[in-house]
């Protein structure tokens, strides 16, 4: 089980600047177009040289109501005729990307998300996996990962009885905050009975992980408010948590306008939310993963961790490393052999390029020796927080030490403030410097200058 984290505001405000949450390496910011359609063919050829499984995301964008927090990629609407359209491309895309790609090769993972998944129709749903089946090699058993972001509001008990009927056995619930003012105010109006309902019969359809999201620092929330929110999140129980800092960019996204900034809680007070968020989840038996994200001693990530198998992709922390992501949909993102590759991010790009019988893909990034070796010990340190430099190197055949000499010179402040143990050895993460893992990763970010600002990015706590 993890150690203790030990929280020091000021250690904390210090540290706390801008920087990426290394789903990826490189991240998004570095993907360009020079990677094409043709790009993603020949990569998709190299990883059917492997015998890697395959992961399957599929992006869902519909919303029945707009949250105003949300920067999501996402088409609002009541109309739910309008995802007929959209789905009738997807399956094209899926027949276009299925032919790339071995047909032996397993899906060990499948992910829905938003959007609102569960904004189509039990017919629609049918269909989709019906069609994802007829293309990909999927489990016919229980043993695959297979999950979907679910609505509250919008399921029903026969909604989640279908779902495990169609495979899906992991679930992830978004609430948010179950405070009525917070909920108005960022236009989520969803009751505590209707995120139970939800649990209750996916725990009666035998999902064997139910996960649920929070979000600390939207408007009116305070220390003792959030403490009620949590008080009901512990009650009913879910498998995983995931607390998520909000961060307000209203020029980057619009429904964040609709926000009274006046409302949001201070950086000391997000600070004090979050510590004691961080404090009830441990002592009511959660173990702390790393970032924003909290799980039962007995929940896989929690194994994954503890057996050095976790990893971290577009999605999270994920206990599959060995598994290509194939990214269907708008703004879809995957990641084939040794590069990243992105879907067109607006309808109309999607739907004119399948129309055209094209791939959608719009723009990617290959990934070259380098980024490998740094990935590799940005993923370490970000999924189990020490890294091993002989292990690496004999992975990569370097030294270590001497390939990252200037990095490794870079850690003497974050030695000196007690967030690293360095030694000849590799680096060990201390208690104090769990929360600040985005900082230590960004030593080996080739990308980010030391000291520059990096707005493109959220901040860290």
């Amino acid at each position: 089980m993890m150690a203790n984290v030990e929280f020091d505001p000021q250690l904390i405000k210090r540290y706390d600047k801008a920087g990426p949450r290394y789903t990826s390496y490189p991240t998004a910011v570095q993907f360009c177009d020079d990677y094409t359609a043709d790009s993603y063919r020949k990569f998709a050829e190299k990883s059917n040289q492997s015998d890697k499984a395959l992961s399957l995301y599929f992006h869902i964008p519909f919303c029945d109501t707009v949250c105003f927090y949300c920067g999501c990629n996402k088409v609002v609407t009541k109309d739910r005729s309008k995802a007929a359209p959209y789905l009738e491309r997807v399956h094209k895309e899926i027949a276009l990307q299925a032919k790339l790609f071995d047909p032996s090769r397993k899906v060990d993972q499948l992910h829905w998300g938003g959007g609102t998944p569960t904004f189509i129709s039990h017919d629609e749903m049918r269909e989709l996996m019906a069609v994802t089946r007829q293309h990909f090699n999927l489990h016919d058993d229980d043993s695959g990962e297979y999950s979907i972001e679910i609505d509250p509001r919008e399921v029903s008990r026969e909604s989640i009885k279908l779902l495990r009927e169609l495979g899906f056995n992991r679930m992830s619930l978004g609430v948010q905050d179950f405070n009525p003012a917070v909920q108005k105010a960022v236009n989520r109006i969803q009751s505590r009975e209707e995120t139970l309902a939800a649990m209750t019969a996916a725990r009666e359809e035998n999902f064997k992980s139910i996960s649920v999201d929070l979000i600390y620092g939207l408007p009116l929330q305070t220390v003792e408010s959030f403490d009620q929110t949590l008080d009901e999140l512990i009650e009913i129980s879910p498998d995983r948590v995931s607390v998520f800092n909000y961060a307000h960019l209203p020029e980057r996204f619009k429904p964040q306008r609709r926000i009274n900034e006046s409302e949001l809680p201070s950086a000391a007070v997000k600070l004090e939310i979050f510590k004691h968020c961080m404090d009830k989840l441990t002592a009511a038996g959660y173990v702390y993963i790393g970032m924003d994200h909290f799980a039962k001693p007995d929940d896989e990530l929690t194994i994954a961790q503890k057996n050095g198998e976790l990893y971290r992709n577009f999605q999270g922390y994920a206990t599959h490393a060995d598994c290509d992501l194939v990214g269907i949909g708008i703004t879809s993102i995957g990641t084939i052999a040794n590069s990243f590759a992105q879907n067109a991010r607006t309808m109309d790009e999607y739907n004119a390029l399948i129309d055209q019988g094209e791939l959608a893909i719009f723009r990617g990034v290959e990934i070259d020796d380098d980024d490998l070796i740094r990935r590799e010990a940005i993923m370490q340190l970000i999924c189990h927080f020490k890294l091993d430099f002989a292990k690496v190197g004999e992975r990569f055949k370097i030294d270590f030490k001497v390939y990252f000499a200037t990095e490794l010179e870079r850690y003497a402040t974050m030695v000196e403030d007690g967030l690293i143990v360095l030694d000849k050895q590799g680096i060990e993460v201390t208690s104090r410097g769990r929360l600040l893992i985005r900082n230590i990763c960004m030593v080996f970010d080739r990308y980010i200058k030391p000291d520059e600002e990096t707005q493109r990015f959220s901040k860290l706590i």
